[in-house]
């Protein structure tokens, strides 16, 4: 999963966005049009979307919607349209913010690290015995701190807000991983085996990361 999405069909723009973003350690990922959008965040996720209003194909305002539908992911509008119709518009949809064109770079990174700040601060999840805080990213099993690697904990937050649902291999390491990682999926199967030894009473007999034999994994708490 990134950190940021970027929805921006002016490449140009996107670019310079982008560069900016990274120089402040935030994982990125770009779209140029609402469907390329949608199928990101679907197969990959975004802790944050950032997201123009005139795109081909499907526009900002669908976009916003469509996410906003399945999930509360932040979500800031920036765009040249100045009407105060399309702002109401984009906050009535789920924006949690409308910024202008053309914007202060230093105030629009201001209102990513408040957004970061003020959500994830809040954002404790847990289920059962575990318990993740995806602020300071530390994961507990029955109160008790547990280590977790990058990976580890991205994928037991993925399970964690995904209970009950039957995720397949291919979805697991796109999210996790990338499309564009150079990492092969068998990764995935000595991640399962990590976690389960950190997290499982018995590893050799889970409980919370079960195996969906020929599908992949579901998370069973």
């Amino acid at each position: 999963m990134v950190d940021i999405l970027i929805v921006e069909d002016n490449n140009e723009l996107s670019g310079l966005l982008c560069e900016f973003l990274r120089n402040e350690k935030y994982t990125v990922s770009v779209a140029d049009s609402g469907e390329k959008a949608l199928s990101l965040y679907e197969k990959y996720g975004a802790r944050l979307v950032l997201l123009d209003i005139n795109l081909p194909g499907i526009d900002g305002f669908s976009v916003c919607e469509r996410i906003r539908h399945q999930d509360n992911v932040p979500m800031i509008i920036i765009s040249a349209r100045s009407d105060r119709d399309d702002k109401l518009n984009g906050l009535l949809l789920g924006a949690d913010d409308y910024i202008e064109k053309p914007y202060d770079i230093d105030i629009l990174l201001a209102k990513i690290k408040g957004i970061f700040s003020r959500r994830l601060a809040l954002d404790v999840i847990a289920d059962g015995d575990v318990s993740l805080n995806l602020a300071d990213r530390t994961a507990t099993v029955n109160g008790e701190p547990i280590q977790l690697t990058t990976k580890e904990f991205d994928l037991l937050e993925l399970f964690i807000t995904c209970k009950g649902q039957t995720l397949t291999k291919d979805y697991i390491f796109n999210r996790i991983w990338g499309i564009d990682s150079d990492s092969e999926q068998q990764t995935l199967t000595v991640h399962i085996k990590w976690l389960r030894e950190k997290i499982e009473k018995d590893p050799k007999n889970p409980e919370k990361i079960l195996t969906v034999w020929g599908k992949g994994y579901r998370w069973g708490g």
